[in-house]
């Protein structure tokens, strides 16, 4: 999503004569399109992620263009001189081809961690994925986002109602004791925080 189609879609949730209910319905909407593009969120480095799979079709098909659109123009070099190498050692020792078809997998993925500002630390088993990026993935495939954002929405309207009705609590006895103060403090920080995390997806230019 764009940022000025993000901040147009904040814009009109946020409009002043909407219900409270509606406004958070929206942002909560907003916020479900948006997280899986994260790049904590990414699962680019497991085997049952899309990089990987991508690089499996490309060594089976001798087709390197299917992973060209995971990394920059300038990477494409590297990434095509060590397709080449891995491709012809495919019909040789197993047990060879198995380290450098790793390495093949290592370095692609790599580079695209590169891309999106984030570090490489090593390649995930499948099965590591998060399950709501495994909801993601099913929602392209069935094309449809609905599952996604029910699930989403639902979920981070029952923490906010959850953490704000316990800073209500805790407000009521925060000045009778140090304890109980540093009880709604922590309260406090837990509710605004989870906010503040929301307004800088809802505000902030993420990129994949």
């Amino acid at each position: 999503m764009k940022t000025q189609e993000r901040k147009a879609i904040v814009a009109g949730a946020l409009k002043p004569g909407k219900s409270f209910k509606l406004n958070m319905r929206s942002l909560l909407l907003t916020f479900a399109l948006m997280l899986v593009s994260l790049p904590g969120f990414a699962h680019c480095d497991s085997y049952d992620g899309p990089v990987i799979k991508d690089a499996l079709k490309a060594l089976d098909k001798n087709n390197v263009q299917l992973v060209l659109k995971w990394i920059e123009p300038q990477q494409e070099k590297e990434i095509i001189s060590l397709f080449d190498k891995t491709y012809r050692l495919k019909k040789g020792d197993k047990q060879v081809y198995s380290i450098v078809e790793k390495h093949f997998l290592e370095t692609l993925v790599r580079l695209h961690r590169e891309t999106e500002g984030a570090p490489y630390t090593g390649l995930k088993p499948a099965g590591s994925t998060t399950p709501l990026v495994v909801m993601a993935d099913n929602s392209i495939a069935k094309n449809d986002v609905g599952e996604v954002i029910n699930t989403v929405t639902t979920h981070l309207e029952q923490v906010l109602r959850d953490r704000y009705a316990t800073v209500a609590k805790l407000g009521k006895t925060k000045d009778e004791s140090v304890e109980q103060g540093r009880a709604y403090v922590h309260a406090y920080v837990q509710y605004t925080h989870t906010l503040e995390a929301l307004e800088h997806i809802l505000h902030g230019d993420i990129s994949h």
